[in-house]
């Protein structure tokens, strides 16, 4: 998660911006519904929404591994920035990554599925031991969701970007 916080706070020096909200997901989701699964997104593009302002991610795997869903954001106009393609991809480039991505997911699923037999067989245990283990597990998971504003602004940092 540093790397992504570092990606962002880089985009944003360079681009002369600062960050005006911080939104921390470390839920996962896939689908249709995958905003019910993920409601700091939601609110980060509500925020987003409300200041005018787009959504800013450090890879674009961290905003969703499903192209239906990465395309149905650019159709409904949903400003969004991946730092590691910068501010103006092109639309066609998006949807080549949100492919590479969603194959990505698969991929990860199929070798998880293998890996579990056979560290089983191993004489792994499986499964979380206890539930400081688990947290240790999901902090690793979470993904920071950050929200940009073209606007000057005063004093006041927030932590969604905006012009210095």
């Amino acid at each position: 998660m540093e790397a992504q916080r570092k990606a962002v706070a880089q985009f944003a020096a360079t681009e002369a911006l600062k960050i005006a909200a911080e939104f921390v997901e470390v839920e996962t989701g896939k689908g249709a519904d995958a905003l019910d699964k993920r409601p700091q997104l939601a609110a980060a593009l509500k925020k987003a929404k409300q200041i005018k302002a787009p959504i800013v991610v450090a890879k674009l795997d961290r905003l969703s591994r499903d192209v239906h869903f990465i395309s149905g954001l650019m159709t409904k106009r949903v400003p969004f920035i991946v730092t590691a393609l910068g501010r103006n991809v092109d639309p066609f480039m998006l949807h080549i990554y949100a492919a590479l991505a969603e194959k990505e997911r698969a991929l990860i699923s199929e070798r998880t599925r293998v890996a579990l037999p056979a560290a089983k067989e191993r004489g792994v245990r499986l499964g979380n031991q206890n539930r400081r283990m688990r947290t240790r597990s999901l902090l690793r998971l979470v993904t920071p969701i950050y929200s940009l504003s073209w606007k000057r602004c005063g004093t006041s940092h927030i932590a969604m970007l905006r012009r210095s």
